[in-house]
């Protein structure tokens, strides 16, 4: 078998993965992979102005087609740049690699320039975290990552490169090498059997369906046994557009901050919830006891370690959620059981209809809602969001509807400020060759707009045209909100207003090359979106809406799911 360098079997790999894109940065200790990629070719590369934001469109672009994001570093800083990426995937379950450069091995005890000890800082926000210290294992260090990637409750992996290792030849030939099976996980029947009869038996039962069910590709199932069995779907803040929030037996959110007040109403009045991938996050369930209350809980997750985690449910099932759906599915048809649509869905339908916020708001400044309304009217259901952390992210998850799956991506737990235009340039480019006409859109605050805004000048070098909708109120807004109403009485250290207007962050779009309006009564946002649209399409970069809102709103919130506080007024 020929001998070739080492980094060229290392970009065959990554091509046999199914990447075609990498976001990096280069530097000298990484510069073997950035030859090897030049010299085999078939991976797009974009240059990043800072390493979180690597991390972001690996994880942007990971969420939209489901395959495993590549993000690239050197040594040093650029690991520990990536930490807050590495973190955020872990924690919402993406799949990603991120790869750095180091110090040359016979260095790495001497404090060599940039050499720190990367593994074991990744080691607690990654599933796996290894350096390559022999060359000959690299291929197949890269085919394991991709297979840990992947499997059970999918997530990020780091791998090291020392310097000297990537200079070195191994053999290795592409052309009878292949990726790594990735087992899937098959519910154990007597469990499937006692969840079907806990469905058939409750009187007022829920799917809830989590982040799970949209990455295992389980929302055809879902609905399927929704429709089968006639039981109202819930989502958490993760699992938005597992089901089209227009369907009939859609049921809301429940939560003390993303949520329906039907949601909420519905939840209550349940008897029994069949969890799906879902990890009853704190933001979802507020006040457990509450939340538990007397329903009977069955809890379906990939990874045996989440069930029982925050509370013991009554059932717990390991498995994959879409085989454990198609095995209840199966299961109710050879019973020849089915449910026809009855009081409870009828119930669900009237707190549907009844228990909603308002949206028509008039009001200058803008109202939030409204500016929700507008998004919901003027975009269709294939148009892609991405939202990251705040009041803003709050009112999205109240007001925004989502139709399809992967088509509304949040940072769910970690939630980390600048999240929104690397991770928009990743669902672009995901979209390259499946849709490359989607239109990609991004809700933004005016402060988390700032925190990785240079990653502007990525989408203007490369031509990655999407839309900024932000919502500006100049202010450390949910941070005030949690000051004013969460015991602390103060409004301290939360206002970055000044001068007339603050900044001006049209100018800052036009200093990356790209453009902006500010807009600042609520019958001139149609108009604004119109205008973004055709600018995006015409301009091929980033394009902002910037919406002066009300200074000092707050978002409903609470809690306990029982007890929310609406600030205001309703239908």
């Amino acid at each position: 078998m020929a001998k070739i360098p080492v980094m060229q079997a290392v970009v065959e790999v990554l091509k046999s993965e199914g990447v075609d894109t990498a976001f990096g940065c280069p530097g000298a200790a990484i510069l073997p992979l950035y030859k090897a990629m030049e010299v085999v070719g078939g991976i797009e590369h974009l240059i990043v102005r800072h390493e979180e934001g690597a991390t972001h469109m690996a994880d942007g672009w990971a969420r939209t087609n489901g395959r495993v994001g590549v993000a690239i570093g050197t040594s040093g800083p650029a690991g520990t740049n990536m930490i807050t990426g590495l973190y955020t995937a872990q924690a919402d379950s993406i799949p990603m690699i991120c790869i750095t450069g180091q110090a040359v091995s016979t260095k790495l005890h001497q404090e060599a320039f940039q050499a720190v000890d990367i593994v074991e800082i990744a080691k607690p926000v990654t599933k796996w975290a290894v350096q390559v210290k022999e060359a000959a294992q690299a291929p197949w260090i890269f085919r394991e990552a991709f297979r840990v990637a992947r499997s059970g409750r999918p997530g990020p992996v780091l791998i090291d490169l020392p310097l000297d290792v990537q200079k070195q030849e191994i053999e290795w030939d592409a052309t009878i090498d292949v990726p790594l099976p990735v087992p899937r996980v098959e519910p154990h029947l007597p469990r499937v059997e006692r969840a079907l009869d806990l469905l058939l038996a409750a009187e007022r039962p829920l799917l809830l369906a989590g982040g799970g069910v949209i990455l295992g590709e389980a929302h055809e199932e879902l609905r399927e046994l929704a429709e089968y069995l006639q039981i109202p779907v819930q989502a958490t803040l993760m699992g938005k557009g597992a089901l089209d929030e227009d369907h009939p037996l859609y049921a809301g959110m429940t939560g003390i901050q993303t949520s329906q007040r039907y949601g909420n109403a519905s939840f209550l009045e349940s008897d029994l919830i069949l969890a799906l991938g879902a990890r009853f996050g704190d933001r979802h369930t507020g006040d457990l006891d509450t939340y538990r209350g007397t329903r009977t809980f069955i809890h379906v997750d990939v990874e045996p370690t989440q069930i029982g985690r925050v509370f013991g449910p009554d059932l717990g099932i390991v498995s994959d959620t879409k085989l454990f759906l198609q095995a209840v599915l199966r299961l109710a048809r050879s019973r020849n059981v089915t449910r026809q649509p009855g009081a409870w869905v009828a119930r669900v339908r009237e707190l549907k209809a009844t228990l909603t916020r308002r949206e028509d708001f008039d009001n200058v400044p803008v109202k939030a809602p409204r500016v929700f309304k507008e998004i919901n009217e003027f975009y269709g259901p294939d148009t892609y969001f991405v939202t990251a952390i705040g009041l803003y992210q709050i009112w999205s998850g109240q007001h925004q509807r989502s139709h399809k799956p992967r088509h509304y991506q949040v940072c769910g737990q970690a939630g980390p400020l600048g999240w929104e235009i690397p991770a928009a340039i990743g669902v672009k480019k995901a979209l390259k060759n499946s849709d490359p006409h989607a239109e990609v859109v991004g809700v933004v605050g005016d402060y988390s707009f700032q925190f990785l805004v240079e990653e502007l000048a990525v989408a203007a070098q490369y031509d990655v045209p999407f839309v900024l909708v932000m919502l500006n109120n100049e202010y450390l807004g949910l941070i005030r909100m949690a000051e004013d109403h969460g015991g602390y009485d103060m409004n301290y250290e939360v206002d970055i207003h000044y001068d007339l207007t603050g900044s001006d962050n049209v100018k800052i779009m036009e200093a990356y090359g790209c453009s902006g309006r500010r807009v600042t009564q609520p019958g001139e946002i149609a108009d604004a979106l119109a205008w973004a649209r055709k600018q995006a399409e015409a301009t091929s970069r980033p394009v902002l809406v910037e919406i002066m809102i009300e200074r000092e709103a707050n978002t409903a919130n609470g809690v306990s799911i029982a007890a929310m506080r609406e600030f205001e007024p309703l239908p």
